[in-house]
Protein backbone atom coordinates (compact mmCIF):
# COMPACT_ATOMS: atom_id res chain seq x y z
CA UNK A 1 0.00 0.00 0.00
CA UNK A 2 1.65 3.22 -1.10
CA UNK A 3 0.56 6.72 -0.38
CA UNK A 4 0.92 9.18 -3.15
CA UNK A 5 2.13 12.65 -2.28
CA UNK A 6 -0.26 15.25 -3.58
CA UNK A 7 0.70 18.41 -5.37
CA UNK A 8 -0.23 20.52 -2.34
CA UNK A 9 1.90 18.43 0.07
CA UNK A 10 4.86 18.62 -2.26
CA UNK A 11 4.58 22.43 -2.45
CA UNK A 12 4.67 22.73 1.34
CA UNK A 13 7.70 20.49 1.51
CA UNK A 14 9.50 22.50 -1.16
CA UNK A 15 8.63 25.73 0.65
CA UNK A 16 9.93 24.30 3.95
CA UNK A 17 13.26 23.32 2.37
CA UNK A 18 13.54 26.74 0.69
CA UNK A 19 13.08 28.50 4.05
CA UNK A 20 15.48 26.10 5.74
CA UNK A 21 18.31 26.85 3.28
CA UNK A 22 17.53 30.57 3.32
CA UNK A 23 17.76 30.62 7.11
CA UNK A 24 20.86 28.40 7.09
CA UNK A 25 22.69 30.81 4.78
CA UNK A 26 22.07 33.74 7.15
CA UNK A 27 23.59 32.01 10.18
CA UNK A 28 27.18 33.09 10.70
CA UNK A 29 29.87 31.09 12.39
CA UNK A 30 30.72 32.36 15.83
CA UNK A 31 33.86 34.43 16.30
CA UNK A 32 35.86 33.84 19.48
CA UNK A 33 38.79 35.77 20.86
CA UNK A 34 41.01 34.86 23.80
CA UNK A 35 42.83 37.45 25.91
CA UNK A 36 44.70 37.44 29.23
CA UNK A 37 43.03 39.16 32.18
CA UNK A 38 43.95 42.72 33.23
CA UNK A 39 44.98 43.99 29.79
CA UNK A 40 45.54 47.76 29.57
CA UNK A 41 42.76 50.06 28.34
CA UNK A 42 42.95 50.33 24.54
CA UNK A 43 44.64 46.94 24.08
CA UNK A 44 43.79 45.09 20.89
CA UNK A 45 41.50 42.06 21.19
CA UNK A 46 41.08 41.36 17.46
CA UNK A 47 40.27 42.89 14.07
CA UNK A 48 36.49 42.71 14.24
CA UNK A 49 35.83 44.26 10.82
CA UNK A 50 38.13 41.80 9.05
CA UNK A 51 36.79 38.80 10.97
CA UNK A 52 33.18 39.73 10.10
CA UNK A 53 34.02 40.51 6.47
CA UNK A 54 33.31 44.25 6.70
CA UNK A 55 35.20 47.07 5.06
CA UNK A 56 36.47 50.09 7.00
CA UNK A 57 33.78 52.28 5.42
CA UNK A 58 31.10 49.90 6.75
CA UNK A 59 32.20 50.54 10.32
CA UNK A 60 31.24 54.20 10.28
CA UNK A 61 28.45 54.14 7.66
CA UNK A 62 26.64 51.18 9.22
CA UNK A 63 27.28 52.21 12.85
CA UNK A 64 29.11 49.08 13.97
CA UNK A 65 29.07 48.72 17.76
CA UNK A 66 29.24 46.03 20.44
CA UNK A 67 26.81 45.38 23.27
CA UNK A 68 27.76 43.27 26.24
CA UNK A 69 25.33 40.63 27.45
CA UNK A 70 26.92 40.93 30.92
CA UNK A 71 25.84 44.55 31.36
CA UNK A 72 29.28 46.13 31.77
CA UNK A 73 30.89 47.50 28.59
CA UNK A 74 34.37 45.98 28.75
CA UNK A 75 34.98 46.37 24.99
CA UNK A 76 34.44 48.91 22.21
CA UNK A 77 35.17 49.21 18.50
CA UNK A 78 37.91 51.52 17.21
CA UNK A 79 36.00 53.13 14.33
CA UNK A 80 39.20 54.09 12.50
CA UNK A 81 40.61 50.56 12.34
CA UNK A 82 37.67 48.22 12.93
CA UNK A 83 39.42 46.66 15.90
CA UNK A 84 37.81 45.38 19.07
CA UNK A 85 39.64 47.01 21.99
CA UNK A 86 39.53 46.77 25.78
CA UNK A 87 37.61 49.60 27.50
CA UNK A 88 38.73 48.84 31.03
CA UNK A 89 40.88 46.34 32.91
CA UNK A 90 39.11 43.03 33.43
CA UNK A 91 39.60 41.18 36.71
CA UNK A 92 38.83 37.58 35.89
CA UNK A 93 38.27 36.52 39.50
CA UNK A 94 35.81 39.39 40.13
CA UNK A 95 33.95 38.61 36.90
CA UNK A 96 33.83 34.80 36.95
CA UNK A 97 34.87 33.87 40.50
CA UNK A 98 36.38 30.40 40.87
CA UNK A 99 34.99 29.11 37.56
CA UNK A 100 37.48 27.19 35.42
CA UNK A 101 36.40 29.06 32.27
CA UNK A 102 35.49 32.72 31.83
CA UNK A 103 33.76 33.69 28.59
CA UNK A 104 32.07 37.04 27.90
CA UNK A 105 29.36 36.88 25.21
CA UNK A 106 29.00 40.01 23.06
CA UNK A 107 26.52 41.11 20.41
CA UNK A 108 27.94 42.99 17.44
CA UNK A 109 25.31 45.22 15.85
CA UNK A 110 25.66 46.47 12.27
CA UNK A 111 22.89 48.74 10.96
CA UNK A 112 21.52 49.50 7.45
CA UNK A 113 20.68 46.64 6.85
CA UNK A 114 20.52 45.29 10.38
CA UNK A 115 22.88 42.41 11.13
CA UNK A 116 23.57 40.79 14.49
CA UNK A 117 26.71 38.80 15.13
CA UNK A 118 27.47 36.94 18.33
CA UNK A 119 31.08 36.82 19.45
CA UNK A 120 32.75 35.53 22.59
CA UNK A 121 35.82 36.77 24.41
CA UNK A 122 37.54 34.25 26.66
CA UNK A 123 39.35 35.80 29.60
CA UNK A 124 42.41 33.68 30.43
CA UNK A 125 43.78 33.55 33.93
CA UNK A 126 47.15 35.14 34.58
CA UNK A 127 48.89 33.63 37.58
CA UNK A 128 49.56 36.84 39.48
CA UNK A 129 49.99 35.16 42.86
CA UNK A 130 53.40 34.09 44.08
CA UNK A 131 53.60 30.38 44.89
CA UNK A 132 53.43 29.34 48.55
CA UNK A 133 55.29 26.19 49.46
CA UNK A 134 53.93 24.03 52.26
CA UNK A 135 57.31 24.15 54.03
CA UNK A 136 59.68 27.11 54.00
CA UNK A 137 62.85 25.01 53.79
CA UNK A 138 63.46 21.84 51.81
CA UNK A 139 66.56 19.73 52.28
CA UNK A 140 67.42 17.72 49.19
CA UNK A 141 70.11 15.07 49.21
CA UNK A 142 71.70 14.38 45.85
CA UNK A 143 74.30 11.69 45.30
CA UNK A 144 77.52 12.66 43.55
CA UNK A 145 76.91 10.01 40.92
CA UNK A 146 73.54 11.50 39.88
CA UNK A 147 73.32 12.08 36.12
CA UNK A 148 72.57 15.56 34.75
CA UNK A 149 68.87 15.97 33.82
CA UNK A 150 67.52 13.48 36.35
CA UNK A 151 64.66 14.79 38.55
CA UNK A 152 65.96 15.29 42.08
CA UNK A 153 62.84 16.33 44.01
CA UNK A 154 59.09 16.91 43.73
CA UNK A 155 57.58 19.60 45.94
CA UNK A 156 53.88 20.45 46.30
CA UNK A 157 53.10 24.13 45.86
CA UNK A 158 49.92 26.17 46.21
CA UNK A 159 49.29 29.39 44.22
CA UNK A 160 45.79 30.27 45.56
CA UNK A 161 44.08 30.60 42.19
CA UNK A 162 41.12 28.80 40.69
CA UNK A 163 40.98 25.20 41.92
CA UNK A 164 42.13 23.58 38.68
CA UNK A 165 45.28 25.69 38.70
CA UNK A 166 45.94 26.18 42.40
CA UNK A 167 48.16 23.17 43.11
CA UNK A 168 51.19 22.25 41.09
CA UNK A 169 54.32 20.23 41.56
CA UNK A 170 57.65 21.95 41.34
CA UNK A 171 60.55 19.81 40.27
CA UNK A 172 64.22 20.45 40.78
CA UNK A 173 66.32 19.04 37.97
CA UNK A 174 70.06 18.73 38.24
CA UNK A 175 71.45 21.08 35.60
CA UNK A 176 75.16 20.69 36.13
CA UNK A 177 77.57 19.01 38.48
CA UNK A 178 79.45 21.54 40.58
CA UNK A 179 83.12 20.85 41.17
Amino acid sequence: MTKRMGYRDWRWQALWWHHFFLLWSTIDGQTRYSIPEEMERGSLVGNLAKDLGLGLSDIFDRKLHVASEAGEQYFSVDAGKGELVVNDRIDREALCGQSASCVLPLQVVVENPLQLHRIEVEIRDVNDNAPNFLKSDHVIEIAESTVVGVPASHTLCCAFKIPAQSFSYWMLVIAAVLQ
